[in-house]
């Protein structure tokens, strides 16, 4: 089953197509050829602003796992020989704090039907039964609907859509460098994952995932190279807003610094 035939899916697909005509046709006498591509980058901070709630709960995971980091490694220490205490008394603190391990993981699955419906809107050739006028528009002489690699393959490749792309993926690749800085947490000491206690669930670790997920932004870069080039400036606004709303939300619930904003007694937030 084509994925994009799904109900739910082919509805926000339709819905996005809408808006976007709409914005394009806004945006032309002012825009002129180029109002479909500025109609994309705004479509683009339409979706981030209403996944802000995302963002938020992102964030708040991030800074409760931060906060009670200090307390993990506390019992890890104490009970490393002692495997069971040790998973015990790691899920006494969860509950204790009301942090779970597995918290900002439902809201990325969340929004998963809206990125791929905003994705599919960049790659489908027909919408609604009508062809996908987005890919016949251009930008900076590019086509909407051509990928960076396509244009190499078949020689279409010119200066100005080389150029066009190589800094589109270099700005998503420096702007991964900053996330990573700023925002990922110190990784703490690895420690041997304890057996569960009998008649006790594994804790999830989470190490593994938050390393590969820290190197995805790097990989959004070499994304953009193959996907359609009003998708490649979808996922430049797209990790440029979570750069900045992520900083913004940090800064806005105190979770700046290291310990998550809770680490000392009256310690002022990091203005970095």
């Amino acid at each position: 089953m084509n994925i994009y035939e799904f109900a739910p899916i082919a509805w926000l697909i339709n819905l996005a197509h809408t808006v976007l005509t709409f914005l394009s046709d806004l945006l032309a006498p002012i825009a002129g050829g180029a109002s479909a591509a500025l109609a994309v980058v705004l479509l683009t901070i339409i979706v981030r602003a209403i996944l802000i709630p995302v963002g938020h709960s992102q964030v708040k995971a991030q800074s409760d796992r931060q906060r009670i980091a200090p307390q993990l490694a506390e019992l890890q220490k104490k009970y490393k020989k002692k495997p069971e205490v040790l998973q015990r008394k790691t899920m006494e603190l969860y509950q204790k704090e009301k942090v779970s391990p597995m918290a900002g993981c439902l809201p990325v699955l969340a929004q998963t039907p809206v990125l791929m419906a905003v994705y599919g809107l960049f790659i489908l050739p027909t919408i609604n039964g009508a062809p996908n006028d987005l890919l016949t528009q251009t930008a900076f002489g590019i086509p909407l609907g051509q990928s960076f690699v396509h244009a190499i393959s078949t020689g279409s490749v010119t200066v100005t859509s080389a150029i066009v792309h190589i800094v589109i993926m270099a700005i998503i690749a420096v702007v991964a460098q900053f996330s990573r800085k700023l925002l990922m947490p110190p990784t703490p000491p690895q420690q041997a994952k304890p057996e569960p206690a009998p008649g006790m669930p594994q804790m999830p670790d989470m190490t593994k995932v938050t390393k590969v997920l820290s190197f995805m932004p790097f990989m959004t870069a070499v994304i953009a190279a193959f996907v359609p080039f009003a998708a490649a400036l979808y996922l430049l606004v797209t990790v440029s807003w979570t750069l900045g709303e992520r900083l913004i939300l940090r800064r806005v619930m105190g979770a700046d610094s290291p310990l998550g904003g809770a680490d000392a007694a009256g310690a002022t937030p990091s203005t970095a």
